[in-house]
């Protein structure tokens, strides 16, 4: 089993600000291979004492937020760990653990609310982006308000529909096929130019 300072070494330094979007199958199947099993012991709630201190929760976030998304793609087992990434997230920053931790990494702890599925997390997220991370470059907001759009259009993310087995509500379908997420992208970044 992985430690915290096993993971932050490997997410923040191995793999670092260029790599951290990016995915791909090689780097799936290496979190999976390095990391499904400590994924499992946050899972079974073995993992408590990661969330009494910082970078412990910062690694916590990572493992249960991050790490899933990559490790089972396109799986509703991607989403599994969403509510106990999201529990530590609100912890850590209720303590003001964000801001003993530098930024980039910072922005950890606000993904899980980032990708929630209720509006008052992604107004939060925005607020969080915008107020505590001052050396952004407007990445991290213009992507914060963004999913923010898609949650205030239908309450949740279609891409997440198939993994999940749900059916498409109005709309929804329509905006994925006009671009889905990479048009709404585009959409405020032209709205931010202007």
């Amino acid at each position: 089993m992985a430690k915290p300072e096993d993971v932050l070494a490997y997410w923040l330094d191995e793999i670092g600000p260029d790599g951290w979007y990016g995915g791909g199958a090689a780097l799936d199947a290496d979190i999976e291979e390095r990391f499904a099993e400590t994924w499992q012991r946050a899972m079974d709630g073995a993992l408590s004492l990661w969330l009494t201190y910082p970078s412990g929760t910062l690694a916590y976030i990572v493992l249960t937020d991050q790490f899933s998304r990559n490790m089972f793609r396109d799986t509703a087992r991607a989403f599994a760990s969403d509510h106990i990434a999201l529990a530590a997230a609100k912890m850590a920053i209720a303590r003001g653990w964000d801001l003993k931790i530098d930024e980039p990494a910072r922005q950890f702890f606000y993904m899980p609310l980032v990708h929630s599925e209720c509006l008052s997390d992604q107004d939060r997220a925005v607020r969080l982006v915008k107020t505590r991370m001052p050396d952004d470059t407007g990445e991290q907001l213009l992507h914060a308000r963004a999913h923010r759009e898609v949650i205030r259009r239908f309450g949740r993310f279609p891409t997440r529909n198939a993994a999940l087995g749900r059916a498409g509500k109005s709309g929804e379908q329509a905006y994925l096929d006009e671009g889905g997420y990479g048009a709404i992208v585009d959409a405020l970044r032209e709205e931010v130019a202007v």
